[in-house]
């Protein structure tokens, strides 16, 4: 009954913010807080215009939420980097092994299929993939063994060094996924709402890596699988490049949204602490739909 109540409520202010035709990022800001309001969780939302202008709006942009699979952008853009460098090669061979060692003691450990998305890879243990294609799967079914695999590649330090040369200033990838040991110490990827807006931003405007390397990003994330939570409610003619990520209490997705007129933005929105999952997922939806028909002017 809980649960009902919540998902009526979610509705209900979502209708309201639509009735209230919101027309500035004050009174847009306004309809999201109630939104928001009317979840319990926590949320970090971050928007911008990619049209140079500075109109923009954040909601405990600063505030520290677990990456969880957010943190595979960065890992993407530092193989693009590393490619562009010479280091290593998008159509290099790599040993697919699920034998990964923890950041706290070096000791073994090994994914869970069960808990994995990409199940395919794991029928492929002891073949070799290429780097785009782990890369691939990394990014469209958030494939963790795939993850784990590049990370140790690439090296974790790195992908978090080159989010500092992008004015990401807090942003932490530590380690691969599914490390237990590390996760019990404390020791996880993490992230804001604002550096995660300012990665996707890197990418929209080719400032990642470069203009070539940025569009083959944007045409990975365009392929996105999991579709069910800012693209969810806004029309199919809207191009989204977004990558999602989700743990326990937790819903992530960040993006990169281009309107048939040729209007762009990136949104990202982080949760954490959800106590009603279908709820929680609603209102990123929710808040998704608003700032759409703020840059659209469908509201208007």
């Amino acid at each position: 009954m809980k649960k009902i109540i919540s998902i009526i409520a979610l509705y209900f202010c979502f209708g309201c913010a639509e009735q209230q035709r919101t027309n500035s990022t004050e009174e847009l800001e306004a309809d999201i807080q109630a939104v928001i309001a009317g979840t319990a969780g926590d949320f970090g939302v971050a928007f911008s215009l990619l049209d140079g202008s500075e109109t923009q709006l954040l909601i405990n942009e600063k505030e520290v939420f677990h990456a969880a699979s957010t943190m595979k952008t960065p890992v993407m853009i530092e193989i693009y980097k590393q490619v562009g460098s010479g280091q290593i090669a998008l159509d290099d061979s790599i040993l697919i092994l699920n034998e990964f060692k923890s950041i706290v003691d070096g000791s073994s450990y090994s994914m869970d299929l069960g808990v994995d998305s990409q199940e395919g890879l794991y029928e492929r243990i002891g073949k070799k993939a290429t780097v785009y294609e782990l890369m691939y799967q990394m990014i469209i079914k958030s494939s963790n063994l795939a993850t784990n695999i590049l990370i140790e590649r690439v090296g974790a330090e790195n992908v978090t060094q080159t989010m500092r040369e992008l004015g990401a200033a807090d942003i932490q990838v530590l380690r691969g996924v599914e490390d237990l040991k590390a996760f019990d110490a404390g020791l996880s990827n993490t992230t804001t709402a604002l550096d995660m807006m300012l990665i996707m931003k890197a990418i929209a405007t080719g400032e990642a890596v470069g203009q070539e390397e940025s569009r083959q990003m944007m045409d990975i994330l365009y392929d996105q699988y999991y579709k069910d939570l800012i693209p969810k409610l806004l029309p199919e003619t809207v191009k989204i490049a977004h990558k999602t990520g989700a743990i326990t209490g937790v819903q992530h997705d960040a993006a990169i949204l281009t309107l048939p007129d040729g209007r762009s933005y990136v949104l990202v929105i982080l949760t954490k602490n959800l106590e009603d999952l279908p709820a929680g997922k609603e209102a990123i939806s929710a808040i998704s739909k608003l700032i759409y028909d703020f840059v659209s002017g469908e509201n208007s």
